[in-house]
């Protein structure tokens, strides 16, 4: 039961690597904002969940789940504030294209401190 385990482990790991590099490689490669925060929140989170499975999965303990639970909810509630919070501070140095926004639902607050 044990092997099985750890080779599930394995599994994710290199599962969430993959996920890790696609976002470092989206953040390399895409060229506007709101890309790159897809690419820096989404697979990252991911990946970061995948190997945080796999070292629950392959050290047995009950401890270290009790360990892995906060960090997980803590990245689960800080990556997309902080996306959030990047997007927002480039849409107000004027970094983020207007043109291509669907809505700009911050326009009305945007006129309203300047």
């Amino acid at each position: 039961m044990t092997d099985w385990l750890d080779l599930i482990a394995i599994v994710l790991v290199l599962c969430g690597a993959i996920l890790c590099l696609t976002a470092a490689l989206g953040i390399m490669r895409f060229k506007d904002v709101p890309t790159r925060l897809h690419a820096a929140t989404k697979p990252q989170v991911l990946g970061f969940l995948l190997i945080c499975l796999a070292i629950a999965l392959a050290l047995h303990t009950w401890a270290v789940v009790a360990f892995l639970v906060p960090v997980v909810l803590i990245q689960l509630a800080t990556a997309p504030l902080a996306a959030h919070m990047v997007g927002r501070q480039a849409y107000r140095n004027g970094t983020l294209r207007s043109d291509e926004l669907y809505t700009d639902e911050l326009a009305r607050d945007r006129e309203s401190e300047g």
